[in-house]
């Protein structure tokens, strides 16, 4: 059988994680393309909306326990039972008939969808060897943004041939199927009976020893410890970017710059696609310094500093004049924040044992999180009074900080790549 064939197992399971990805980053984005539609139909101010969002904002930073939760009970049963939810509470979207109800709805998907980072980060502390996890990360992350990328296209075309209900009816359905892939497909490494000897073997003497221990996590013990800190901060600043793509460019090209839905179902997705290749550039920062000496953790500071930098043209996205020019500073925006994210959400995996990695990144997760609700609320308070440019002047600082943060903090417990090949 094929699947008694398989070559390099590890990455076929990174592939179903990615799918996942994709899947729960699509749903995730696809209020916010449909808000222009939806907000009418519903009556929902800007104002109203921001609350919407915020509501998921709020579930979503319960990550440390959906973390926790997938440490202590295993990934497969942990990550399945979230995915459950997440996809039955998208259907139930289209059943939403006021913003109180479609707020209750966002609160609770963003409890289930907060499973995703932790999952998948375990997922790579579990399956690759150090070399590999940066690669490894920004393959499944690649599922964030591609996600995004197909929720315009998709949304668009339901509103077209029905209404924006029927969208989140569709993406719902999907999920289901591939939760039954989930249990059907995903093993831990210990358990997965297609995993060779020498796979096995690549993979353990690939990891450092300061990442093999085990035992439960303790959210209590991990607070205190200032690595964990050393890389939540740095996500608190950087996670805005995100969420404003998610949530209010889409409105913004409607709103400032005059696109209709035609023009945001064929332009888009391509902050989205340029999210994509930060995905990987940022890991092949990482990895090529690895390559000349630098430590893993080192290189991972080196590509959130370039990934800042690059942000910084964000601020500059309310003050041109042509709208294409606007939407690719956006694009510039989104290459550049999935550089510095992936750079530092991978550094869970470097700093921490496997058994700890999802709370961690849950932790993370929870302040990146608190970040977007802050600055959504913010937006949707302000921006009748001020407009959009002053959100992105501060999109185009606040990386720059997060980097400064990185390098003061941060703790280097990992050694070079090379050392840990030998």
């Amino acid at each position: 059988m094929f699947w008694k064939r398989l070559y390099a197992l590890r990455w076929w399971m990174i592939s179903l994680i990615t799918i996942g990805t994709i899947l729960n980053y699509m749903t995730r984005t696809m209020l916010g393309v449909a808000a222009p539609t939806l907000m009418g139909d519903l009556g929902i101010t800007e104002k109203e909306y921001s609350w919407v969002t915020g509501f998921f904002q709020a579930g979503i930073m319960f990550q440390p326990v959906a973390g926790y939760v997938l440490d202590y009970v295993g990934l497969k049963l942990g990550f399945g039972l979230f995915a459950l939810a997440w996809a039955v509470v998208m259907m139930l979207h289209g059943a939403a008939g006021s913003w109180p109800v479609l707020a209750g709805l966002r609160g609770l998907m963003g409890l289930a969808e907060g499973s995703a980072q932790p999952g998948g980060m375990k997922a790579v502390a579990e399956w690759f060897p150090a070399n590999e996890r940066g690669f490894a990360g920004g393959f499944y992350n690649i599922g964030a943004s591609f996600g995004s990328m197909l929720a315009a296209p998709l949304v668009a075309w339901a509103i077209l041939y029905h209404s924006w209900r029927l969208a989140f009816v569709i993406a719902g359905a999907v999920a289901l199927l591939w939760v039954a892939a989930w249990f059907r497909f995903y093993h831990s490494p210990k358990d997965h009976p297609r995993l060779t000897d020498k796979e096995r073997g690549d993979i353990e003497a690939g990891q450092e020893p300061h990442v093999a221990g085990a035992g439960k996590p303790s959210i209590a013990r991990l607070i205190r410890q200032r690595n964990v800190w050393g890389i939540a901060i740095p996500r608190l600043l950087a996670d805005p970017t995100w969420g404003t793509l998610s949530f209010w460019v889409p409105i913004y090209l409607m709103k400032e710059r005059g696109f209709d839905l035609k023009h945001i179902a064929a332009f888009g997705w391509l902050p989205w696609l340029t999210a994509d290749i930060g995905c990987i550039v940022g890991p092949t920062i990482a990895w090529s310094l690895q390559k000349r000496g630098v430590s893993i953790v080192n290189g991972r500071r080196w590509a959130f500093t370039v990934g800042a930098l690059l942000m910084t043209g964000m601020m500059f996205v309310g003050h041109v004049q042509d709208p294409y020019t606007a939407l690719a500073l956006i694009c510039l925006g989104g290459f550049a924040h999935q550089t510095l994210s992936i750079s530092v959400i991978t550094m869970s995996s470097d700093l921490f044992p496997r058994s700890e990695v999802a709370t961690v990144t849950g932790i993370g997760g929870l302040c990146g999180n608190l970040g977007i609700l802050t600055f959504s609320l913010l937006i949707g308070g302000l921006v009748a009074t001020v407009g959009y440019s002053p959100f992105f002047v501060a999109l185009g600082v606040l990386d720059l900080f997060g980097a400064v943060w990185l390098w003061t903090v941060v703790r280097d417990r990992a050694r070079p790549m090379a050392q840990v090949a030998a």
